[in-house]
C-alpha cells in the first residue's frame, strides 16, 4: 500500500512540474491543468506497470 502512495506522490510532483513548464503568460491556466493531469495519469500508470513487472505488486 505504501508503495502505491509513493508512486502517486511522485506522479503529483511530475504533474506539477509539467504544468508549470507548459504554462506561459499568454495562455489560459486550464491548458496547463489538463497537461498536468495527463502527465499525472501517464506517470502513475508507468510507475505501476514497472512495479508490476518487477513483481513488487
Amino acid at each position: 500500500m505504501l508503495v502505491i502512495v509513493v508512486c502517486a506522490l511522485f506522479s503529483v510532483i511530475v504533474a506539477m512540474v509539467a504544468g508549470f513548464v507548459s504554462h506561459s503568460p499568454d495562455t489560459p491556466a486550464g491548458q496547463a491543468v489538463l497537461y498536468g493531469g495527463g502527465a499525472f495519469a501517464s506517470c502513475l500508470l508507468l510507475c505501476l506497470a514497472v512495479l508490476k513487472a518487477l513483481k513488487v505488486l
